[in-house]
């Protein structure tokens, strides 16, 4: 199949640069700027295959994406409880946000910041030692410099300071240019909100690095720099400030609907999101649960508690 590029002046939204994403990245214009220079030399010098990308599978990448999605679920399966218990809370409170709740944290436009320090009102109000944190990092070698926003929950309850990050659009880091159709189901198989470790997050990363190194391969392109394991760890591994109210916040309500429309476009769009994996979650479970009874070794059958019933 023949895919070629309808138009260049899409090359950047196709090519999932830095990490504007949908629910905002906060790239700085300095970012931006080195990125669209990095993604110009990439297409001159770097990418023979631009000519003729498609979005189809070769058959010998499917293996190598049948193991990558399996490592995605035993990442996922590997939470630790007080992980999970997070997750749930994080869940909820998302989803009991609306426009009204956005427009008290800040009257002015913040590319969802506002979506972002709500939650952390919300956070720390249920208890949690939360922030807004805002990571920034210069260029290095091959790896651009750029600049991200995350929330973190310092989790002293081990009697250890654990910091358990939380980033509210998690999928759109991963986002790369004619994914082949493997690579598309293993992306929308990750959380659509991660909350957890930074060493389960490096799991992640790892393994979706090499699932868009296997899509871009078959599309005879390499792995883009702002798509490398050392650009996507620097995201939440770089020096970052924190913040528990936006600056010049506050509390007052200027009811200026039109500065957080788009913010509130967002929220919508990331809680059908939430609702549509919690819904496929609850309908895999059954069918998950089922496939373990199988799986399980016949020496095992006669410790499992259900061999008693």
């Amino acid at each position: 199949m023949d895919c070629r590029v309808v138009a260049a002046a899409n090359l950047w939204g196709r090519f999932g640069v830095g990490g504007m994403s949908q629910i905002g990245g906060g790239f700085s214009h300095e970012s931006e700027h080195d990125l669209a220079l990095m993604v110009s030399d990439f297409l001159e010098n770097g990418s023979s295959g631009a000519e003729s990308w498609c979005s189809s599978d070769s058959d010998s990448g499917l293996s190598d994406f049948a193991q990558l999605a399996e490592k995605i679920q035993i990442c996922k399966l590997s939470a630790a409880q007080h992980e999970s218990e997070l997750l749930s809370v994080v869940h909820s409170l998302i989803l009991s946000m609306n426009e009204t709740n956005l427009r008290s944290i800040n009257s002015s436009p913040c590319y969802a910041s506002c979506i972002r320090f709500y939650l952390v009102k919300l956070l720390r109000l249920s208890g949690y030692d939360a922030g807004v944190c805002a990571s920034k990092w210069q260029a290095s070698g091959k790896v651009p410099g750029g600049d991200n926003e995350y929330i973190d929950v310092v989790d002293d309850r081990s009697g250890t300071s654990e910091r358990l990050i939380i980033d509210i659009d998690f999928r759109s880091h991963f986002e790369i240019a004619r994914a082949v159709y493997s690579y598309e189901r293993i992306l929308n198989s990750l959380p659509v909100v991660y909350v957890g470790s930074f060493s389960r997050l490096k799991q992640f990363l790892g393994i979706m690095v090499d699932a868009a190194r296997s899509s871009l391969k078959q599309n005879s392109m390499p792995l883009p720099p702002w798509r490398s394991l050392a650009y996507l760890q620097a995201k939440w591994e770089s020096p970052y400030q924190r913040y528990i109210h936006l600056e010049g916040d506050s509390t007052r309500n200027d009811n200026n609907a039109f500065n957080h429309k788009q913010c509130y476009v967002l929220l919508k769009k990331l809680q059908s999101s939430l609702q549509s994996e919690m819904e496929s979650e609850r309908m895999l479970k059954p069918r998950n649960n089922e496939n373990n009874w199988r799986m399980m070794k016949p020496e095992k059958w006669r410790h499992s508690k259900f061999w008693h019933l």
